[in-house]
């Protein structure tokens, strides 16, 4: 069993991307900052070098891939789905070639446990500090909110750009959500016609975002009500209209996350017609003289 590592993107492309592929909704974060790599080059997140390895069951050189991941300094490593064993491998990999990149880990939930519980006798003054536990959840038959409220859907434009600033850095402070360039997120989602408002009487109230489509699948977020305009039904309809242009685009598999320690978001969500996926948990590691705050992954 070993794992190769390198910093060469292309060739992680070309020998992990039929893997990713293969399991579009499960590797639906993996798959976006590839995209996002591949289009924007490896300073996208930092200025930092990416790191990027896959993991065969067997020593032979072109035996199948059953597990990769990625890590863009200063996000935690994006783990995919894989065996006990590869994940305790590769915390034995990373302790030795690059633990000063490695403040915390972001995967599936038991990849994600079976990692931390490596990386900690590995590093010494390695532990879990805290979590943000999210749910993956995957479209079936869209159900859009009734009673639908007041308004209409509409795709925003390039005119719309500073209000989504402004929302978007609002989205950030609340959640947490986004980091790194705020402007660039929504430029991005803009350049694709990315985002739809909801908006009444030609005032916009809310807004629901989908990434790009790759393989196939677009995860939609973020999803933003001003807080003086929450509770009447915006976010459910703009993300329903969203997830219906979505479909209508041609999406396979549209996805999204949430916060579990937030039922409402959770409850809407599901009554719209998204089904759980699995759990994904993001670890923070620090030793007691250096604390790392959790940041996830802006993709």
């Amino acid at each position: 069993m070993a794992w190769t590592t390198t910093n060469d993107f292309k060739e992680f492309r070309a020998v992990a991307g039929g893997f990713l592929r293969a399991r579009p909704a499960r590797n639906t974060v993996l798959l976006t900052v590839t995209a996002s790599l591949a289009a924007a080059g490896n300073d996208r997140y930092g200025e930092q070098p990416p790191v990027f390895g896959w993991w065969r069951p067997t020593e032979e050189t072109e035996g199948e891939v059953d597990g990769v991941f990625l890590c863009t300094p200063p996000h935690p490593p994006l783990l995919s789905a894989m065996p006990d064993a590869a994940a305790e491998a590769l915390a034995r990999t990373l302790a030795g070639e690059a633990a000063g990149l490695v403040t915390g880990v972001n995967a599936g939930r038991r990849t994600a446990e079976a990692f931390a519980a490596a990386w900690k006798p590995l590093t010494g003054a390695a532990a879990r500090v805290g979590e943000t536990h999210r749910r993956l959840y995957r479209l079936g038959t869209l159900t859009p909110p009734e009673p639908t409220p007041r308004g209409r859907a509409r795709a925003a434009t390039t005119a719309d750009r500073e209000l989504l600033l402004t929302w978007y850095e609002a989205f950030a402070r609340d959640t947490g959500a986004i980091n790194g360039d705020v402007a660039r997120q929504v430029d991005d989602r803009l350049s694709h016609g990315g985002v739809t408002l909801w908006e009444v009487d030609g005032e916009p109230v809310a807004s629901a975002a989908v990434s790009r489509t790759v393989a196939g699948m677009a995860r939609v977020a973020p999803v933003y009500t001003p807080p003086e305009l929450r509770r009447r039904g915006y976010a459910g309809a703009a993300t329903a209209a969203a997830s219906r242009l979505a479909r209508a685009a041609g999406v396979e598999e549209l996805l999204l996350f949430t916060d579990l320690a937030n039922p409402t978001s959770n409850a809407l969500y599901q009554r719209l017609g998204y089904r759980p996926v699995e759990d994904h948990l993001l670890l923070s590691f620090t030793s007691a003289q250096d604390p790392v705050a959790e940041q996830a992954h802006p993709e």
